[in-house]
């Protein structure tokens, strides 16, 4: 299903990197929060969301970390903002995701057509607003990061609901001709982005962390068969947008076990999906490594497959708590994982955002920056 283009070569990601999202102002949390899905926020809110965009750049920039987002403080969800705009994608109220010992709201997203780019997507605008705070700093060495979720949130049917299958069937007989879709909507965003400016795309693939799940744990073949099915076509669908995308322009996934107020979905490594994972055309992966549920680096090698252009960002301070981590301890675990992939194809990074939705986690603020600023201080000495 694949092609075998080479994935390209940029500065991204860099030795300290991070997800992309970080905890609101407490004002702009709950006006976000009172705001449902298919809303905007009041102007007054809008200013708020402004103001604080500007000040998290700042923040960012101070601390020296080379891509900066806005937060995604211009989000409710880190995924389903993005997709409901999407041309073919439809919100509705479904039920929440059940989370280890907590649920979410219950906004959801079907398909609702045929699935396209949509030029005046919102996220469009969000970015020039972004990228207009960067440029003000005159300073080249740093850059706008946009993070969108994966196209795998539309490939793969979680289960909760059957408003998914209900959607595609009304909508799409041939699977390919989906999953084609599906791609170029992607593509035609991306290169869009690009258009205004941006160099620096990262997508977020959570359904990764599911499908390696169910394949370490199922007994079942035709299971197993679905959940691989699944795996091969978010690697046709990624692929086909990467191989599509200009050569400067740095492409990233990652995957984590879920992150919703300090919790989780998922549990288990990635032995199972590591050859899938080593297949996907992309300059770097970002992955979850913060405690024992991430597995260990065995497989880091798999994942890397040997491209020297291809970057790991290992994810070994968590955003679940406000411990902060031992710097002894994580340079050990670099060093662990030196020997299955070479160091200078590894950086560090948390292993997710701290506020994947609007309610973030159950880390304070003080620890949020504590946090950045240790895997700063360990990636300069590190990688010296």
């Amino acid at each position: 299903m694949t092609t075998e283009t080479p994935t390209k070569h940029t500065n991204a990601p860099y030795i300290y990197d991070h997800v992309g999202s970080f905890l609101r102002p407490d004002a702009l949390r709950e006006a976000r929060l009172n705001t449902p899905l298919d809303q905007q926020l009041t102007d007054a809110d809008f200013e708020l969301q402004q103001q604080a965009i500007k000040d998290i750049v700042e923040k960012q920039v101070a601390l020296g970390y080379k891509a900066i987002t806005d937060g995604e403080f211009s989000r409710k969800w880190f995924h389903a903002d993005f997709l409901v705009d999407l041309e073919g994608v439809d919100f509705y109220l479904s039920k929440g995701y059940g989370f280890e010992g907590v649920e979410t709201t219950a906004e959801d997203f079907k398909i609702g057509g045929k699935i396209s780019f949509n030029p005046n997507h919102p996220f469009f605008k969000s970015y020039l607003y972004l990228q207009d705070l960067v440029k003000s700093y005159g300073d080249s060495s740093i850059q706008a990061k946009q993070t969108i979720p994966a196209p795998s949130f539309l490939i793969f049917d979680s289960g909760r609901t059957d408003e998914y299958l209900n959607g595609y069937s009304d909508h799409y007989t041939n699977r390919q001709e989906f999953l084609d879709d599906l791609a170029q909507a992607y593509i035609d965003t991306a290169l869009h982005f690009y258009e205004l400016g941006n160099r620096y795309l990262q997508i977020d693939d959570v359904p990764w962390a599911n499908i390696a799940q169910h394949l370490a744990t199922s007994k079942d073949p035709e299971e197993r068969a679905k959940f691989e099915q699944y795996a091969e076509e978010i690697i046709y669908v990624n692929n086909k947008i990467s191989d599509a995308l200009p050569e400067d322009y740095t492409f990233t996934t990652h995957i984590c076990r879920g992150n919703f107020r300090s919790t989780w979905l998922f549990t288990g490594g990635y032995d199972s999906i590591a050859s899938f994972l080593g297949r996907l055309h992309v300059d770097g992966l970002f992955l979850e490594f913060d405690d024992e549920r991430s597995g260990d680096f065995e497989k880091l090698g798999d994942i890397w497959n040997g491209d020297k252009n291809k970057k790991l960002v290992l994810g070994l301070i968590t955003t679940k708590n406000s411990d902060l981590e031992n710097k002894n301890t994580i340079k050990a675990r670099l060093a662990d994982a030196a020997t299955h992939v070479p160091l200078e194809n590894l950086t560090l990074s948390p292993q997710c955002g701290f506020a994947s939705t609007v309610e973030g986690n159950d880390v304070s603020s003080d620890s949020q920056w504590a946090k950045l600023n240790l895997i700063k201080e360990i990636a300069q000495e590190v990688w010296k």
